[in-house]
């Protein structure tokens, strides 16, 4: 948005500056033109400085889980061994 708004004080004193050819007793335009040039070509330096500061910033992202590092197999065990029934 900054951008677009440097752009519209670029153009409107270019309008001031070069496309009128009217002048008022207590404002010189040319001088308010070049005056509105220069504050939209700072605008859009301004807004381009900092977006490209904000493209080089770093993000981390924190995620909580649960891990279970217990592994349960469910092995069958040999006849006669502990936790089996004898079979008749």
């Amino acid at each position: 948005m900054a951008i677009g708004s440097g752009i519209f004080l670029i153009a409107v004193g270019a309008i001031l500056a070069f496309a009128l050819n009217e002048s008022v007793d207590a404002i010189d335009l040319g001088m308010v033109g070049w005056i509105l040039m220069a504050a939209g070509a700072l605008g859009i330096i301004i807004s381009l400085i900092v977006s490209g500061q904000r493209r080089n910033t770093t993000h981390t992202q924190v995620t909580e889980g649960y891990v279970d590092h217990h592994q349960v197999r469910d092995e069958p065990h040999a006849e006669g061994g502990p936790g089996t029934t004898p079979r008749a």
